[in-house]
């Protein structure tokens, strides 16, 4: 059986801090992810319509090994701008990548979903500021989850979307964590019995009453180019490499492809970093792999996945009904007329 962490959380990797800013007004939000020490990351991009900035440098060939923060946001192409926002915070506070004279450069990838066209205001006033102000409210506390952040205008298949989290703690004393924004176009509702397509996946009791519902899900959306987009974070306590936390990112989107049917499509964005904090060392074993640490990789890339299954159903499950769209709370009984 799963073991999760504390708080079941993003907040149970050490080294971690997190932060939302949210307007219910304007249907959008920004979420922040905040590592003060820095941490070493990678990136996996399956979705054909991303909305992403500084991924080209988290590949393994490339210098710069540690970033000080990543963004989740919506609004699209005008939300990457909340990134300048968090630069410019964590500029104040002195962490980034070591520049001459004692000035840093903060290192802040950030991904995008489509949430435009949501509320009255067909673009929001997404900007710097928003980023600032989520960088404001990050800490080590327990955060709220569903229609908040980058879940705050997001839609999965037709109803609310949402933000999500979920953790793990491995028997080797390592913690993987998820947190995803979701906003698909696939569903993840199973049409036939209203129920999630991976409601098996529940660690524990975390999904509550309100998972065992079987719901009538409305008319699917028309499909329609660069409208979606899920995005989203592992995190884990381990000492990675790049190449290491690249892999890491690479089996989590799994989590995505079981929990949202269909995902990666021509018309969703989907984007996962993942964030080594550092701490704890892999244990290694000996044998047959040249690669000491391939079997510890192996088990954190499977639970990356489940967590990310994990955190998706949670983000659907936590989200509220905004701007007309439905959340799984307030859809009708299966069955029901």
């Amino acid at each position: 059986m799963k073991k999760t962490g504390r708080n079941n959380s993003l907040i149970d990797v050490d080294g971690i801090l997190v932060g939302h800013f949210t307007s219910r007004q304007y249907a959008s939000g920004v979420t922040v992810i905040v590592c003060p020490d820095g941490a070493t990351a990678g990136v996996d991009v399956r979705g054909s319509a991303p909305g992403t900035r500084e991924t080209d440098l988290l590949q393994p060939l490339n210098l710069v090994e540690k970033v000080q923060a990543v963004v989740l946001t919506g609004g699209s192409v005008y939300g990457l701008a909340t990134a300048d926002g968090v630069v410019r915070w964590l500029e104040k506070k002195g962490w980034g990548f070591p520049l001459q004279d004692g000035h840093v450069a903060p290192i802040v990838p950030a991904a995008a979903l489509f949430d435009l066209g949501r509320a009255k205001q067909f673009v929001p006033p997404i900007g710097p500021q928003w980023g600032a102000a989520a960088c404001n409210a990050a800490g080590k506390d327990v955060f709220p989850l569903g229609s908040v952040g980058a879940g705050t205008g997001a839609v999965a298949g037709g109803i609310k979307g949402g933000l999500g989290t979920a953790s793990e703690a491995l028997p080797s004393g390592i913690i993987v964590a998820a947190i995803v924004a979701v906003n698909s176009l696939g569903s993840l509702i199973d049409p036939v019995t209203g129920r999630f397509w991976e409601i098996r996946q529940e660690a524990g009791s975390e999904f509550g009453e309100l998972g065992k519902r079987a719901v009538k899900l409305p008319p699917p959306p028309e499909a329609s180019a660069g409208r979606n987009t899920t995005i989203g974070v592992i995190a884990t306590n381990a000492v990675l490499t790049k190449a290491q936390a690249q892999k890491i990112a690479q089996m989590a989107h799994d989590g995505f492809a079981r929990a949202i049917r269909p995902s990666h499509t021509m018309f969703d964005g989907d984007t996962i970093f993942c964030l080594g904090t550092n701490k704890r060392k892999l244990p290694a074993t000996h044998g047959f792999f040249a690669s000491p640490t391939a079997e510890m990789l192996t088990e954190m890339g499977r639970s990356a996945a489940d967590c990310m299954t994990r955190a998706v159903i949670r983000g659907v499950l936590e989200a509220t009904s905004l701007c007309g769209i439905r959340a799984f709370r307030d859809l009708d009984a299966h069955g029901e007329a």
